[in-house]
This record gives structure tokens, sequence and C-alpha cells, in this order.
């Protein structure tokens, strides 16, 4: 049994209350072979930074932040908002402010050991996945509950829970056939300006969503075995 979808109110302070949970549990060979499809699609996972224009089903990206909703909370408080940025005005002030925060950390306030980090990956100040994808998807935190009536309730393990909310918007997007991007600039101050949030969110992160340009490059990398991150014991 899944979680109804619904208008979702506080749950603070309410006592608990258990519903049954009987999935139907799938047969082992089913499973590994779902598991064997699943590792080898995420294999195939990309960052990318070269976007195509062309426009992206609206269904899709729905659909897979509607996924990325399903993730643990602590206390179940699903501290997360997603703002979806289609406007092509909206997402050039984006790129603009960015793009002055970058250029600052790229000359210097990075250090040396972050920038030489970086190099590997061809990354620079200049960012045109911001514009040149047809979406963004701008993921917020909400630090704590802000009510209507202006009283707050401290929220817990935001940063785990958001971060768990955009690994599955990432896997939710790429088997759907979209590509991503996580872009982080700092300090991201900017976005709660230009997106009009509340005082209780705070920018987490900027996805730019849609398909790889024609010309699209990724950097050539080697992931780690799973047996260089795997310990059994």
């Amino acid at each position: 049994m899944s979680i109804p979808i619904g208008r979702w109110t506080p749950i603070h302070g309410e006592p608990y209350r258990a519903v049954p949970y009987r999935p139907v549990r799938m047969g082992a060979e089913e499973s590994v072979g779902r598991a064997a499809e699943l590792r080898e699609r995420m294999a195939e996972r990309r960052t990318v930074r070269r976007f195509s224009a062309d426009p992206v089903p609206d269904q899709v990206v729905r659909d897979a932040i509607a996924c990325a909703a399903t993730a643990p909370s602590g206390a179940h408080q699903q501290p997360w908002t997603f703002v979806l940025v289609k406007d092509p005005e909206v997402r050039r002030r984006i790129r603009e402010a960015a793009e002055e925060e970058e250029r600052v950390s790229y000359a210097g306030r990075l250090g040396e050991e972050w920038l030489a980090a970086l190099r590997p990956l061809g990354t620079d100040e200049v960012k045109p996945h911001l514009t040149d994808a047809p979406a963004l998807i701008v993921v917020f935190q909400q630090r704590y509950w802000l009510g209507e009536d202006g009283s707050r309730r401290k929220h817990y393990y935001v940063d785990e829970s958001v971060g768990i909310a955009v690994g599955m918007l990432l896997s939710a997007l790429h088997l759907s056939g979209l590509a991503a991007l996580v872009h982080t600039p700092s300090p991201m101050r900017f976005l709660s300006e230009v997106l009009g949030r509340p005082v209780n969110e705070k920018a987490f992160a900027v996805i730019p969503v849609g398909y790889p340009a024609a010309d699209c490059e990724v950097p050539d990398l080697v992931r780690k075995s799973l047996d260089q991150v795997l310990v059994e014991v």
C-alpha cells in the first residue's frame, strides 16, 4: 500500500496511526532481472552541460518531480519545493546572476585545491545550460514549516531529506529519457529573489533538464567499480 496523494496538512503532534502494508512480493528471478536492468540503465547516466533547445514533454518532468516527492524525509515533513522554470526571461536572469557569482568563484573564491578538482571536468564560469535547456528545476529546502499565520516549526534532517529527493529526481529523469545537470552556484541567494520564494526556503540546487545537444560531449571519466564502493560484513 502506497501513501495516498492528496492535500497534505502538517501532522506535527498528532498521535501515531498505522495502516496495513502488504506489497506483493516479487519473485527472486524477476527481482534479479530488474536489478540488473536498472544497474545497466543507470550506468548510462551522465551529467550533461550541452543541451538541445528542443522542448521536453511537460508531463514527463512533472511525473519525475512527483517521483522525487516520494522520497523519505525526517519526521515525514517533506521539506522541499520544486520550482519548474520554463520562461526564457526568467532563465536568462538566473543565468546572468549565476555567472556573476561563478566569475568570482573561479577567479579565486573557490581556492586552488577546489579548482584543481574541477579541472578534469572542463567547467568554467560560463553556464549556457541555464538558458539552452528548455526547463530548469530549482530545488528549495524548507528550513522550517511556515504557517499562514506566521507560525513556525523546525524541520529535521533537511539536507539529508532534500538530497535523497534530488537523487530520486535525477534517476526518474534519466529513466524517462531526459538528461540533467546538478548546478550549485554559490552563494545561491539570488534564486530566492528571482523566483520570489518565501523566507523559510533556501535554494539547494538548479537542475537543467532536456535532451543532449547534437554535438554534446562529456568528460572522459571512469566510475568506481562495485568492489571499490561496497563493503560487506
